[in-house]
């Protein structure tokens, strides 16, 4: 039974533009009676950074969610690198995909939470060596060696042993970090990724998400820290009551908002 009918965009988007790495069109989702997002459209080519700011409630980790079907859509729809998310396209309309399919596309989609997710019981190794070799199936020896290149990466080589309550919030989100690139993502997605940091470890964390930004990482960040948007984004994205009021490059956005709705919020947090 079809689930979505897309839009007419669909057509246009596979026959061209095919640096477009996320391509979000007319998504719409609910909870009950609760609409969260409004039609949002968004679309951010490989190599960029797209920085998500807006007040707290305007949908900005929902769309996260969508981008990875975490969250099912209600209509509209999402393609990374080329390919529907969650959905198979026959005769014009949508059908969902079985689970273990969606587990396989998440796997070129990293997602890194605010809350850092990490499993209690294994160390920070096993934390990131368990998805590539139960997901990818790849040799034990193959995901030791490439994650202990990741955590070196991330300043944290001697946490390899440590198990996660032995470490601070800001290392345990540098190996979250550690843990989604492990599956060599063609995406990252953070869902405001220093909001349960203290304040003197928000930028150990931002530091090695600058890092991935300037080796051409395709990011989506929902943050409301103005002054990493400002430095890193190519492309800010303002949202508010579940929609995408304002987009463009950070020195339009941050410096000549159009919308009165953002420059009420950069009002108060600039």
């Amino acid at each position: 039974m079809p689930l979505i009918r897309p839009s007419d965009h669909a057509a246009s988007a596979r026959a061209g533009d095919t640096d477009v790495m996320v391509d979000v069109r007319s998504v719409h989702k609910s909870f009950g009676p609760l609409k969260v997002l409004h039609g949002v459209d968004l679309r951010v080519r490989a190599g960029e950074v797209a920085v998500v700011l807006g007040p707290s409630g305007s949908g900005k980790s929902t769309l996260l969610r969508t981008i990875n079907h975490l969250e099912k859509v209600d209509s509209g729809w999402v393609s990374v690198d080329g390919s529907l998310v969650g959905y198979r396209r026959s005769g014009g309309k949508l059908y969902e995909l079985r689970e273990r399919e969606v587990l396989r596309q998440r796997t070129r989609i990293g997602f890194v939470f605010q809350n850092f997710n990490l499993f209690p019981h294994l160390t920070v190794l096993e934390n990131v060596t368990e998805a590539p070799v139960s997901a990818l199936k790849r040799p034990k020896k193959e995901a030791v060696g490439t994650a202990e290149r990741l955590l070196a990466r991330v300043g944290l080589a001697d946490k390899a042993a440590a198990y996660p309550r032995q470490l601070s919030g800001g290392q345990q989100q540098r190996v979250a970090i550690a843990r989604a690139l492990a599956l060599e993502p063609r995406l990252l997605l953070f869902d405001e990724p220093t909001s349960a940091l203290d304040p003197e470890l928000v930028g150990e964390v931002l530091d090695v998400i600058k890092d991935l930004a300037g080796q051409g990482t395709t990011m989506i960040v929902v943050t409301h820290e103005i002054g990493f948007a400002r430095e890193v984004a190519d492309t800010v994205v303002f949202m508010d009551g579940g929609r995408v009021l304002e987009q463009g490059p950070p020195a339009e956005v941050l410096d000549a908002p159009q919308h009165e709705r953002t420059r009420a919020f950069l009002s108060k947090v600039l």
